[in-house]
């Protein structure tokens, strides 16, 4: 897809409109009726052109681009979507403009689907109005299916959101437990309602009051956590706060590379949803395996030189390894270089054709970071 964004116009001015927009706005491709296009070939902008039904036109739109933006009325664009609406995480965002340009209104996946953000963005660019209905925004607080969206955080499952952003809007009171990943959070211009409390453990969290819950962590929940969260809609997100130093013999498979992280991690109680990468020495930088695997994740693969993983302190430095490889270990400082000097988790594992180490990044800051954004 070379475009995010559609733009559909239908009447004269809603045409002039939608071209301006295509020039200010980058990834944007204007859609034109035919009836009028051609009385508006002074204006500039590339433009394309269709005669049949908008009805029509929208399916593929819909399939096709990240957003839609109609230029034509609210309720034509509510009568045009609904057949092809599916759920947040799969609609496009969708944003109406009056073919006056006097308002730029978020419509549909305003959180998920961006369009929220975007409607602001365009009602800068066409000095309109934006008109935002989501209750969070109304308020100025975070939104609970975007928590993190910007660092690469993943909400273990949806099911819960409702019920804590019902929680969070009503004012109701919501606890909030963040054992990792990074602290400044909450998005720019909001703020921590009264009614939200950080946590500094599990146990804290259960003696709250609370009617929801958001829990920030890289471990697998056990069953006192479980227990702690029974009866509370409470949305878990796994910030990318993990890091894998992994060496193996040349020519090792992805598969027994991925059997051997998937096995470290659950014997560590970790979360794969918070990795964010891989960590190796430059000469391993080639190896099919390790390059597969990070494509199917989509981790980063971090290469150091022997120089660089000589620098960091070893207990068990390897002359075995220093021979086949100039550097006196490998996985381990691997990990710790990747993580900027922070928590090791496993210090070295072999299994197999590989050996495996596992870092926690340590993003700095405190609770008064969040606090106070």
């Amino acid at each position: 897809m070379a475009s995010k964004i559609a733009a559909v116009a239908i009447t004269r001015n809603g045409i002039r409109l939608a071209l301006k927009l295509g020039g200010l706005l980058a990834d944007t491709e204007v859609y034109c009726y035919a009836k009028y296009s051609g009385e508006l070939g002074e204006i500039p902008g590339e433009r394309r052109i269709f005669d049949g039904p908008v009805k029509e036109l929208l399916p593929g739109l819909f399939r096709r681009y990240e957003a839609v933006v109609l230029f034509f009325s609210l309720g034509a664009a509510v009568r045009l979507m609904a057949p092809l609406l599916e759920d947040k995480r799969h609609d496009p965002a969708v944003i109406v403009i009056d073919e006056s340009g006097k308002h730029v209104i978020s419509v549909l996946s305003g959180h998920l689907g961006g369009a929220n953000r975007l409607t602001l963005h365009i009602a800068r660019l066409l000095d309109s109005r934006p008109v935002i209905t989501t209750a969070s925004d109304v308020q100025g607080i975070f939104a609970a299916d975007l928590l993190g969206r910007e660092f690469g955080w993943q909400a273990e499952s949806f099911a819960p959101m409702k019920g804590v952003s019902a929680a969070l809007v009503n004012g109701e009171p919501v606890a909030v437990l963040q054992e990792a990943g990074e602290m400044g959070w909450l998005p720019a211009g909001a703020v921590l309602p009264e009614h939200v409390r950080l946590c500094g453990s599990m146990a804290e969290l259960q003696q709250q009051p609370c009617r929801a819950a958001v829990v920030i962590t890289d471990r697998l929940l056990d069953e006192a956590d479980a227990a702690a969260l029974r009866g509370l809609p409470a949305a878990v997100y796994r910030p990318r706060s993990l890091v894998l130093g992994l060496g193996c013999n040349r020519g090792t498979a992805a598969a027994e590379l991925e059997a051997v992280v998937m096995e470290t991690l659950a014997e560590l109680r970790l979360s794969p949803l918070s990795v964010r990468g891989a960590a190796t020495i430059t000469i391993k930088g080639d190896e099919a395996g390790l390059l597969e695997l990070c494509r199917k994740f989509g981790w980063e693969l971090n290469l150091f030189t022997p120089e660089q993983l000589n620098t960091v302190p070893l207990k068990q430095p390897s002359a075995v390894v220093f021979k086949a490889t100039g550097a006196y270990g490998v996985c381990e400082p691997a990990a710790l270089l990747a993580s900027g000097g922070g928590e090791l988790l496993l210090a070295k594992k072999k299994s197999g054709n590989v050996t495996i180490a596992v870092a926690r990044i340590s993003f700095g800051g405190g609770r008064e970071e969040t606090e106070n954004e």
